[in-house]
């Protein structure tokens, strides 16, 4: 007798819920992903590119064309776009600027990557292609840069000016580019022959009110906290400035202690005691010359009121980061025993000013002779003109560190991307088989800079980009798109010119994550958390007691 057959049981291996595509439907759906976040930022490349306003979910507006904060305002789910998001990031933490420029390369490479994939071409391939294209793209880039001199202001000003040309606050951008080149010297320190500079140093404050043009910078450090007594001087010129990391008051026990007063005479000598322990503290802080007092912790109402009277102006609950950068700004230490303060001790500046700067009182640590620290205080209409000009701003200090730290800049206008892409052309034919097609994708990549930069100013990108070619072809190295002219133009010329570190990071960020993408065959997702069902409503609890 046959035995029975048994039935078919389904194994199950993912969670239930959980979702899986492989293959080249996984491929396909990855690349879309990330294409769409591309495209996203296509429009907002150059100084003709749009704005993007960005809503969250409490209805806050964010007007900006700058790529990191764009990606970062937009709720993005998908995986592989959330690796674009990455590219952004990377680009930003590194380098400070090409945020948008590298997400549209790696959005490109993956569509041209697409296209060799049905064609048969397998993603291994063109990973190895595009890894030979971006050595050879940034050993294009070494080649044709031109060397400059690291605290060469002319040069900080000029690639500052091309970051700050596709910001909202170009108009005012000259003033605003003194400024930031101004800071970066400034904090700029030499170790073993090479110029190192930490943005943290720069103190960037905010104020709504006035216009952009009122934005300054200040030889010293803002402190968004008002003079803590009514008695205290509001302005010390020359002042002597000492630093304290601990509280101004008489330290509690750490222990219960009872005392026991039965006489109006014994509770006066109790308060008598504790005033002249103030008393004390004070007249140490005034022995050392010091006429201005930065507290991080506390200061006693009493010992605000002895620091008044002898002419000390006092701030206090100061921000740690703040007193760091008051050290370097007045070449004081933090003291945090006051026994152990010397004169020596003391940081020095020529004027301790209160202002009213807005709604809010601000004190002023100003013309300190050469502070290690400065701040740069942004005033504008509103708040949102106020937050794009501190992106803005960030985005040009961030280019002088770059040229500053590495002394090598490229002309703009997409000029060193059709360079990278002839050399990549020529390069091309001396590979074998496949990976010659994946390097060609890549030139053409490429090229999407250039020609998004024309397609946004509303010229015609096919003319531009057959014109490029043909000045390229002639050894026309810097020729690039001048959007304002509405032709191909010198960059140099123009003066348009970008970091060397910028286009550098830009290849290898959109390279790494175009191949990581590309890898990716098989996606595995979760399935998502149910919430546990809510009690029925209007059922009275009697309901429910006694049941099994």
């Amino acid at each position: 007798m046959a035995a029975p057959e048994l039935a078919a049981v389904p194994v199950l291996i993912l969670k239930e819920g959980a979702s899986r595509s492989r293959g080249r439907e996984a491929q396909h759906a990855n690349i879309m992903a990330a294409q769409i976040v591309a495209e996203t930022l296509k429009s907002a490349l150059g100084p003709k590119g749009m704005d993007k306003m960005l809503v969250d979910s409490f209805g806050d507006v964010t007007i900006t064309s700058d790529g990191r904060t764009i990606l970062d305002e937009m709720d993005i789910q998908h995986p592989a776009a959330k690796m674009m998001v990455e590219v952004a990031k990377t680009q930003d933490t590194e380098v400070g600027d090409g945020t948008t420029t590298a997400v549209i390369i790696a959005g490109e490479l993956l569509a041209k990557a697409e296209d060799l994939i049905d064609k048969n071409v397998h993603p291994t391939i063109i990973i190895d292609g595009y890894r030979k294209a971006a050595d050879k793209a940034l050993e294009t880039l070494e080649k044709i840069a031109i060397p400059v001199k690291p605290k060469e202001k002319a040069f900080l000003k000029k690639v500052a000016m091309t970051a700050m040309a596709s910001k909202l606050v170009a108009e005012n951008r000259e003033p605003l580019v003194e400024i930031a080149s101004s800071a970066i010297l400034s904090v700029a320190q030499e170790v073993e022959g090479h110029y190192r500079v930490d943005l943290d140093d720069i103190m960037i404050e905010k104020k709504p009110g006035d216009s952009l043009t009122d934005t300054r910078i200040i030889k010293g450090i803002v402190l968004n906290k008002e003079v803590v007594h009514p008695g205290m001087p509001k302005h010390v010129e020359n002042a002597k400035i000492a630093l304290l990391s601990y509280a101004l008051e008489v330290k509690k026990t750490e222990f219960d202690a009872k005392i026991n007063i039965e006489s109006p005479e014994q509770m006066e000598a109790f308060l008598h005691q504790e005033e002249s322990m103030l008393k004390t503290m004070v007249n140490k802080i005034a022995e050392k010359g010091a006429n201005v007092l930065v507290c991080q912790k506390g200061i006693d109402d009493m010992a605000q009121h002895f620091l008044g009277r002898k002419g000390i102006l006092a701030v206090k609950q100061a921000k740690e980061s703040d007193m760091e950068k008051l050290a370097k700004a007045t070449g004081a230490k933090v003291v945090d025993n006051l026994e152990d303060m010397t004169k020596g001790d003391l940081g020095h500046a020529g004027l301790v000013e209160e202002r009213k700067i807005g709604d809010d009182k601000m004190t002023f640590i100003e013309e300190c002779k050469n502070p290690r620290s400065v701040a740069i205080l942004i005033r504008g209409g509103t708040e949102r003109v106020v937050d794009e000009a501190e992106r803005s701003i960030h985005d040009a200090l961030c280019v002088a560190r770059d040229v500053i730290q590495e002394p090598k800049i490229v002309a703009g206008g997409g000029a060193p991307e059709m360079e990278v892409a002839r050399a990549l052309k020529q390069y091309a034919e001396t590979l074998p088989g496949r990976e010659q097609l994946a390097v060609r994708c890549f030139a053409e990549a490429m090229e999407a800079v250039p020609l998004t930069l024309g397609e946004n100013a509303g010229l015609d990108p096919i003319d531009i980009l057959s014109e490029l070619r043909a000045c390229h072809k002639k050894g026309e190295t810097w020729a690039g798109v001048g959007v304002h002219e509405g032709k191909v133009r010198n960059m140099t010329e123009l003066e348009v010119y970008e970091p060397l570190a910028v286009k550098k990071q830009i290849i290898k960020s959109a390279t790494e994550a175009a191949s990581m993408i590309l890898k990716v065959d098989d996606v595995i997702a979760a399935g998502k958390m149910r919430a546990p069902p809510a009690p029925p409503k209007g059922l009275p609890e009697t309901e429910y007691e006694g049941e099994e």
